[in-house]
């Protein structure tokens, strides 16, 4: 591929992700506070989306662990802010978490895929 649709692939990668992680942000905190209750299912569709632009085009090869061993990291504390009931902190921490780990889900399914695809490939 060409320098410079790597570079747009890329950006639009970069945009992608920042995209999902303003939506997570804006909508969980929306979602804490009961305000984003009619617009969650299409809010969960966009942000898959977003995620498998994600992965599709802003993980790289050198990336692919470390990105993984992140996904896994943010799925694997799932609601543990939930006992911290001062102001809902706990309650808006789980739901901007709960949306962020769904924007990255799809990318990780792509990245796992790419990594799997690597090791399975004959040659080297």
């Amino acid at each position: 591929m060409a320098k410079g649709k790597t570079n747009i692939a890329g950006m639009i990668g970069f945009w992608a992700f920042i995209l999902g992680l303003v939506i997570a942000v804006v909508v969980g905190i929306l979602a804490a506070l009961g305000i984003a209750g009619g617009i969650m299912t299409a809010i969960i569709i966009i942000l898959i989306i977003l995620g498998l632009v994600i992965g599709f085009l802003n993980i790289t090869a050198k990336e692919i662990l470390l990105f993984l061993v992140a996904t896994i990291a943010l799925i694997v504390v799932g609601s543990v802010f939930a006992p911290l009931n001062t102001l809902g902190i706990g309650k808006i921490l789980d739901s901007i978490l709960a949306l962020i780990a769904t924007l990255m889900a799809p990318a990780a399914i792509v990245a796992a895929i790419k990594a799997l695809w690597a090791v399975g490939k004959p040659g080297d």
